[in-house]
């Protein structure tokens, strides 16, 4: 069984929780640069504004003594300078119960700063623990209308689809059976599409909600790949394109969900399928390399373009924006389903040399 991650202790969460507390981290180291720099740049001031005031008053003083030597015994001049001195005491002292105002007061805002800081943090988190609580219910909510819809549409498809079939036998005797036929298959088959966009929308909400489940049982890895194939074969000959298992090799084992791979190499095969042109050519083989299998799904197809081998993986890619062949989310999906798995997928492709989509499944997968 492979576990299937819950929504709360989801990795894109744990990724946006340490963003934010790098953020925090970030903000507090600027604040305390800010306000030492704040703090530093007051005292140069006040420094430089009493270095001035110092020198106004030594010069005044100098003129004084200047016109107070001329003028005043050597006894008045002795009880002048020490006048000077308990003046200087007295300026010196405060000075200092200042500088003890000033500090006792920044001591006390980076006090109140530092009580008040944690308080807001915590009710910025308790806000966001009660918006993503809000967000997962309505989550669970769209996933259960989702699934009851879905279920139902899928009903009322596989009548059509029954339907379709009933009316293709009947018709066989008809005047016109060939037509009717064609009808009737053209009726199955946008039944059958609109079931796989169906399940690829449910399988989004179900990534999205960590629901996606995954058994993985002993399986042949090689007997998946066969199938796979001829699950498709019927496709692409319509289409006059050559499908085929290369290099087969003989039965291999590892664990995995059948269900699951199988829709990621149909994603893969169809995909290929759609963008080779008639007369192309498309080979699917699997290898052992190292402790893992690797698939590879290879067309003669219109290729990729370098700097988007990477985008195709993303929810609702198409190639262009008025391509309808698809809601562009089967690799998006696959690509969820080979990770849960253990294994990575990628693209290799340049434009007009076709493409090479590749996953891996490691060999001891559980």
């Amino acid at each position: 069984m492979i576990p299937t991650p819950n929504p709360l202790e989801s990795p894109e969460r744990d990724l946006t929780d340490a963003s934010l507390r790098e953020e925090r981290e970030k903000a507090d180291r600027e604040m305390m640069a800010n306000r030492m720099a704040v703090e530093k740049d007051a005292d140069a001031v006040v420094e430089h504004a009493r270095e001035n005031a110092d020198a106004v008053m030594v010069a005044a003083r100098e003129k004084a003594d200047e016109k107070a030597d001329s003028a005043a015994p050597q006894a008045t001049q002795s009880t002048i300078a020490l006048d000077r001195e308990f003046e200087d005491q007295a300026l010196r002292d405060e000075r200092a119960a200042a500088d003890r105002s000033v500090r006792r007061e920044r001591d006390a805002k980076t006090r109140l700063l530092t009580r008040l800081l944690p308080l807001e943090r915590d009710a910025t988190d308790q806000y966001l623990l009660t918006e993503r609580a809000r967000s997962d219910d309505a989550l669970a909510t769209r996933d259960d209308f989702l699934g009851m819809v879905s279920h139902d549409l899928r009903d009322l498809l596989n009548g059509v689809v029954v339907s379709s079939q009933f009316l293709a036998q009947k018709l066989e005797k008809h005047s016109d059976s060939a037509q009717l036929l064609i009808e009737t298959a053209r009726i199955e088959r946008y039944g059958a599409r609109m079931n796989r966009l169906i399940g690829d929308l449910v399988d989004v909400a179900s990534i999205d909600s960590g629901k996606l489940a995954m058994h993985a049982v002993s399986g042949d890895v090689s007997a998946l790949v066969e199938e796979a194939v001829d699950a498709l074969q019927v496709s692409a000959s319509a289409k006059g394109i050559s499908l085929e298992v290369h290099n087969a090799q003989e039965p291999c084992a590892a664990d995995f969900d059948h269900d699951r791979l199988l829709q990621v190499l149909a994603n893969l095969i169809a995909n290929s399928i759609k963008f080779t042109p008639k007369g192309g050519s498309i080979r699917v083989h699997c290898k052992s390399v190292a402790e893992a299998f690797e698939f590879c799904v290879e067309d003669t197809g219109e290729g990729i373009p370098i700097a988007m081998l990477e985008a195709v993986f993303e929810r609702f890619w198409q190639v262009g924006k008025n391509d309808r062949r698809g809601l562009g989310l089967g690799l998006y999906i696959s690509r969820c389903i080979v990770e849960a798995h253990g294994g990575t997928i990628w693209a290799e492709s340049s434009p007009g040399q076709g493409t090479r989509m590749l996953f891996t499944l490691p060999i001891n997968a559980k």
